[in-house]
């Protein structure tokens, strides 16, 4: 089943082997890129964190976790010095706290050492994307989110950076530069919006769809404000107008 994989131990905050996660060597177009154990009694992928047990201890002490995607993001990182990040590796990341048996799920189980985080996950379309789901269950559940913007490397040259990993293989200042330069997320979003939207006139729909979500699932109201107001500075939009839109959204959250 996991022949032609590098082959990845997987274990659980207390540091029992539980299963096992294969990579593809070579790819070949066909194969997936990632093979994981099916879920058992043992095995939750909703419960896992690639990398928590080792870790914790560091996460506790700089009250913050970096989310990875993959397992070689999180191996490198942890050969960088930065021991404080874990990877989502293929596990579900759920917006409830427990899942059905009751059991702690995978980003409850990091709020509980540390409620702030930084998600730095593939810098590609369908990275973004997961990055973007991931903060906003995070967000969910009471959590301070940050995102890292995956650049640097040599863009003319190999060392165009697609994850944690090629910026560590290229210099890990590249990557610990990478984490110091992370915004919070609706700061993230509002940038890449302001970015790609060139048409002043569809600014506003972007907003609703891209942003929005974001500042309603922040819990406190001070830091609702806070963003409210960097977007009205920002898009010229009234404050007003921002606040009937997110008072909207959070009552069909509701």
């Amino acid at each position: 089943r996991f022949r032609g994989r590098i082959m990845f131990p997987i274990s659980d905050s207390s540091w029992r082997v539980i299963y096992f996660s294969g990579r593809i060597l070579k790819d070949d177009g066909q194969s997936a890129k990632y093979l994981n154990s099916p879920d058992t009694p043992l095995f939750d992928k909703s419960a896992v964190l690639f990398g928590l047990d080792k870790a914790k201890s560091y996460v506790r002490r700089l009250d913050y976790s970096i989310l990875v995607e993959g397992q070689m993001d999180l191996i490198m990182s942890h050969q960088a010095g930065v021991k404080n990040t874990v990877a989502a590796s293929g596990t579900a990341l759920t917006d409830a706290e427990r899942n059905k048996a009751g059991v702690v799920n995978n980003l409850g189980m990091l709020r509980r050492l540390s409620s702030n985080v930084i998600i730095a996950f593939d810098s590609d379309e369908d990275g973004r994307k997961a990055a973007m789901r991931a903060a906003r269950i995070a967000l969910s559940l009471g959590m301070d989110v940050k995102v890292a913007e995956i650049t640097g490397g040599d863009p003319a040259g190999s060392c165009k950076a697609k994850d944690p990993a090629d910026l560590v293989l290229n210099d890990p200042e590249d990557w610990k530069n990478a984490l110091r330069k992370a915004k919070p997320v609706v700061e993230f979003e509002l940038n890449n919006v302001l970015k790609e939207v060139t048409e002043p006139r569809k600014v506003p729909k972007a907003l609703r769809e891209r942003v929005f979500p974001f500042v309603a699932a922040v819990e406190s109201q001070t830091d609702k404000a806070f963003f409210v107001k960097m977007i009205s500075e920002k898009t010229g939009l009234p404050e007003q107008a921002i606040w009937e839109d997110i008072h909207s959204l959070v009552a069909k959250m509701k």
